[in-house]
């Protein structure tokens, strides 16, 4: 468990695994796996995000929660699925307003390394589920790492947009220092939530809008057709 992968996080992150936090979840996954229980994504996955978004690219983060809890679903970036699984309620609403916000035409897959690979951090707050168990992984220290995730952020990037769906993410953003980073809040994009605001909030528009008015390139939030 490290992030050999992804060395630009190294320097910031690599002492949170010898707290004592990280070694009580570190036993807690172990115990998980001498019970055989099936744990989402695959262990080589649970950093995935970091990896395909270096802290000196990242423009954009994203909060989520918990990763998918079903069979080859998640991979490690939060609202993403792998290429051939069925796009995800949220994900349906996030493409809809994508479609009413930029004219994104959505696509049929739910793959988001595309958006991961131009500086959008895809940061579930806790990174392993238990198969078919949501939430079963919540408090047992993974969201002590991504607060100082979003502390290393805060503190080592500029103008960077926080998009915070949902009293979650927004309490989890609390810490941001507005007066150095876009903070965007709206209410989730599930279909319980997302009639409530979500849906007409066009936050893509005014994070490109801001990445621009700093002079940073704007995301391409179009998805290629093909996922992969």
């Amino acid at each position: 468990m490290a992030l050999d992968n992804a060395p630009s996080w190294q320097p910031h992150l690599a002492g949170e695994f010898d707290a004592p936090y990280m070694l009580a979840l570190k036993a807690f996954l172990q115990d998980e796996k001498s019970q055989r229980q099936t744990i989402y994504p695959h262990s080589s996955e649970w950093f995935h995000a970091f990896e395909c978004t270096p802290l000196e690219q990242v423009k954009v983060v994203i909060i989520g929660q918990d990763p998918y809890h079903q069979p080859g679903q998640a991979h490690g970036l939060c609202f993403s699925v792998r290429p051939g699984v069925k796009v995800p309620p949220s994900l349906v609403n996030i493409y809809k307003e994508l479609k009413t916000d930029l004219n994104v035409e959505p696509v049929a897959h739910g793959f988001l390394d595309s958006w991961a690979n131009q500086g959008v951090l895809l940061l579930n707050s806790v990174l392993t589920v238990r198969d078919s168990n949501a939430a079963s992984h919540q408090g047992k220290g993974w969201e002590q790492f991504t607060d100082k995730v979003i502390e290393v952020v805060n503190r080592e990037c500029d103008h960077v947009v926080f998009l915070l769906w949902g009293a979650y993410a927004q309490k989890k953003g609390a810490v941001i220092d507005t007066t150095r980073h876009c903070v965007l809040k709206a209410p989730h994009p599930s279909p319980l939530a997302a009639h409530r605001g979500f849906f007409g909030c066009r936050h893509f528009s005014q994070a490109n809008q801001y990445l621009m008015d700093q002079g940073r390139e704007p995301i391409n939030w179009q998805l290629p057709a093909n996922a992969g």
